[in-house]
């Protein structure tokens, strides 16, 4: 009999802790197996990022080794041992099923201890590749950095530490969250995980540029003294430590990282103690009396839509953004990236006011596939269009919902874009442009929305299109982009012209023109969109409910 096999009710005995971990890893290693064999899809997707990893870890550990003896190796080692601790602590939150058999909320009905349940859970979660590449670094980071005997005793503690600590951490966070995780909040936090990517990229973009004109690494060195006495870096600057005959300093920083291993250790237990023993909430919550949540009546902001169906397309669109995850990931990331493109290019002193456009650009792509935001959920609105008009009332409210949000943001763009700059003069021709070029985008995105209907599907945080549909998907978003370009032409035309003609104080004509252009052009879309709408509806419907 295994320690999974106890009745209920009996503990399992300390003598039965080395059982349990045998148990977990055999169950690891045998539901990944199993996993494999469900599809050749997913097994070629592991089979193609385990060799991406190793391909990364061997290059890592080649790149460190060449570093040995380099004058800001341990510089290097620190940091990229606390950029992957973070890593490794923000990973669960966005990807909580990322590793289903280390689901604690699986194993609360079993007679297992919180104690001899932590051991076994940290030595099956050393098998995967994250661990793998961890390994790697660490490896890698100790023989860049270790000169001497005494540097090599403690890099062959620091190795496995660090990679014990970084796995702690995340069991920690996970297994404390993991009722957050597993709802609706839970996933949606999981789909902004494309968020932090987008935002992330642009943030080491802005990092390299400014570490490559600050004179390399070297600029990093007073970073580089705090991090090292944080685990688990700190583990790997004992190494470091040792190697210049810092003994007393290597001993201390080898001990932070021991000593955070054992609080995360600590932390990790009494998670998942209380996750074992306490109620779910959801449980708790479905006893208490409902609230009224029929969202018929309209308080705050609402109250100020316009009645009929206008309003109640503008509400019913603006309540997506807030609950529906996918529409919400999209509107929070072109909000993000609109702006920080051009705030951190001005802010590096190598951009234009005329960057705040992308603002406008991200937010105007909101508006392309309308009826693909519905799903399925569409045929209610098909059944309340019955002619062109009905189509002409729908499109204009759900433009109007998205001008609420855009047309403030795109002004609040320009300006800090300005201010950062110093730019004030380009302010008026920037907002004329911006507007412009949102007007345009809302006419192209309306038209989009009835030639090339698409389905979003929901089962995914980086599934945009159901298979069979990327072409619609291309179509829609390329073919609207350059439409919108052609369309901007005359507006962009007179900006390059009052620049080139050295007409600058005239910049001003911009804004009143913009605006108004924009105004028409979106207006033109619309009107031209809703007769193609009505009589497409059918087809619009099979395609947004597919998958």
């Amino acid at each position: 009999m295994t320690v999974l096999d106890a009745p209920a009710g009996t503990a399992v005995p300390a003598a039965g802790g080395q059982r349990l971990v045998s148990v977990f890893v055999r169950l690891k290693l045998t539901l990944l197996r199993n996993g494999l064999r469900q599809s050749s899809g997913r097994r070629a997707a592991y089979i193609a990022s385990l060799v991406v990893t190793v391909l990364l870890a061997a290059g890592q550990v080649i790149g460190l080794v060449v570093l040995r003896g380099h004058a800001q190796a341990d510089t290097l080692v620190v940091l990229m041992t606390a950029v992957l601790a973070l890593g490794w602590a923000v990973m669960p939150l966005f990807f909580p099923s990322g590793d289903e058999t280390l689901d604690p909320s699986r194993l609360v009905m079993l007679p297992l201890r919180p104690r001899p349940l932590i051991g076994a859970l940290l030595v099956a979660s050393l098998i995967g590749i994250g661990p793998l590449f961890t390994l790697a670094l660490a490896l890698g980071s100790v023989i860049a950095v270790a000169h001497g005997a005494v540097a090599v005793v403690f890099g062959l503690a620091a190795v496995p530490l660090t990679l014990l600590v970084c796995v702690a951490l995340a069991r920690s966070v996970a297994t404390a969250n993991i009722r957050l995780l597993t709802s609706r909040k839970g996933r949606d936090l999981a789909v902004l995980s494309g968020l932090v990517i987008a935002v992330g990229i642009q943030f080491v973009n802005f990092a390299a540029q400014s570490l490559g004109r600050a004179g390399g690494l070297s600029a990093l060195e007073p970073l580089a003294d705090v991090v090292r006495w944080l685990p688990p870096a700190s583990a790997l600057g004992a190494v470091s430590s040792a190697s210049e005959g810092a003994y007393g300093a290597a001993l201390t920083q080898l001990l932070v990282s021991a000593l955070a291993l054992a609080g995360l250790l600590w932390l990790w237990q009494r998670s998942l103690d209380k996750l074992m023993t306490s109620p779910d909430g959801s449980t708790i919550a479905a006893a208490e009396p409902s609230a009224d949540r029929s969202g018929a009546d309209r308080s705050g902001l609402l109250a100020l839509l316009p009645e009929g169906r206008t309003g109640t397309v503008m509400q019913r669109s603006l309540r997506y953004v807030v609950r529906d995850p996918k529409t919400k990931a999209s509107w929070v990331t072109a909000l993000a990236i609109g702006l920080i493109v051009p705030v951190l290019n001005a802010v590096q002193g190598t951009g234009s006011a005329y960057f705040a456009c992308f603002a406008a650009g991200m937010l105007g792509m909101q508006m392309y596939n309308q009826f693909g935001q519905d799903t399925s959920a569409f045929w209610m609105v098909a059944l309340s269009v019955s002619s062109a008009r009905d189509a002409y009332l729908e499109l204009r409210a759900r433009a109007l919902a998205l001008l609420l949000i855009t047309l403030p943001y795109t002004v609040l763009v320009t300006v800090v874009t300005a201010a950062v700059l110093g730019d004030w003069a380009a302010l008026p021709g920037v907002v004329g442009l911006s507007f412009a070029l949102l007007g345009a985008m809302l006419a192209t995105g309306a038209l989009a929305s009835a030639l090339f209907p698409y389905s979003i599907p929901q089962d995914g945080a980086f599934k945009n299109v159901v298979p069979g549909q990327g072409g619609l998907a291309w179509i829609s978003i390329l073919g609207g982009m350059v439409a919108s370009a052609v369309l901007s032409g005359p507006v962009i035309a007179l900006t390059i012209w009052l620049h080139a003609a050295d007409r600058q104080d005239q910049l001003w004509l911009l804004l009143p023109l913009g605006a108004v252009y924009g105004a028409f052009i979106g207006w033109l879309g619309v009107r031209l969109a809703a007769p193609r709408t009505a009589d497409r509806l059918p087809e619009i419907l099979a395609a947004v409910s597919k998958g």
